[in-house]
């Protein structure tokens, strides 16, 4: 069982939500993201998703494309964000760690190469964005054969089709992203959002995140109703673009939304 599996087994034995941050690694310079981690998860994150930065990051918003620009000015590229991921299982072997991007790096590193590395790292799970499940087989398969897990997006436009395809697919959760757009909208509608995840649970047992659209301690609460984790973005990277000149104030920053929304998941789960 994969930690993120085993995390999500947790949630549910405790009747808990999942709070997933996402931040873009490297953003606004790399020595900030490895302190960034250890400070979300005691504020509360109980999976966290690390954005590889990468030049063209089409399905962001503005927000977290100028975060992937803030960091590609240092070179981060994707073996530093698995020296980071190194460096923060030093102190902390149970968070699972979810790498987000996007297709060209793993590509150019090679499905079995990259698989080996992200394992030996410390790498729990990869998402990757632009790559559809019909054509997923390969990279898949040289992911599960390392023990990490596949995770695919479902969108509100996702027929039944690509459901039960993604749901043959996909392993740890599955991530549902609450409106058509890119991140950073706010455009959440929780009584759609619940309508679709009823449809998705018919094709899987997985757990199910949403992402998109979630900004504050009220919205993250209102999508845990309905939700198996809520995956928090924009709202995140937006306060680090406000504190690029004091990145030493980053980690308190974040972790205190982490918090302050990790308190509103909990007391909602308690009415």
């Amino acid at each position: 069982m994969s930690r993120i599996q085993t995390r999500f087994k947790e949630l549910r034995e405790n009747q808990r939500k999942a709070l997933i941050p996402y931040v873009t690694a490297g953003d606004p310079q790399p020595d900030v993201t490895v302190p960034l981690l250890h400070a979300l998860v005691a504020a509360g994150a109980d999976l966290i998703e690390i954005g590889v930065p990468f030049s063209d990051p089409m399905a962001d918003g503005p927000v977290i494309q100028a975060a992937c620009e803030r960091a590609l000015v240092h070179h981060v590229s994707l073996h530093d964000v698995l020296d980071m991921v190194r460096e923060f299982r030093c102190t902390d072997t149970t968070t699972p760690l979810i790498l987000m991007g996007y297709l060209n790096p793993i590509e150019v590193w090679g499905y079995e190469g990259f698989a080996r590395g992200a394992a030996e790292a410390g790498v729990d799970g990869v998402l990757t964005v632009d790559m559809p499940p019909e054509e997923a087989a390969e990279l898949t398969h040289a992911l599960r054969a390392r023990s990490l897990d596949a995770i695919f997006l479902l969108a509100p436009t996702s027929s039944e089709e690509r459901m039960r395809t993604v749901s043959q697919s996909a392993s740890g959760f599955i991530y549902y992203v609450s409106f058509k757009g890119v991140t950073g909208a706010n455009r959440l509608d929780v009584d759609a959002v619940a309508g679709k995840l009823g449809e998705i649970r018919g094709f899987t047992d997985l757990p199910l995140g949403v992402g998109f659209g979630i900004r504050d301690p009220e919205s993250a609460a209102r999508v845990a109703r309905v939700a198996d984790a809520v995956v928090v973005g924009s709202a995140l990277v937006g306060k680090v673009a406000g504190l690029v000149d004091q990145p030493e104030a980053i980690p308190a920053e974040l972790a205190a939304t982490v918090a302050a929304m990790r308190t509103a998941i909990d007391t909602q789960a308690a009415t």
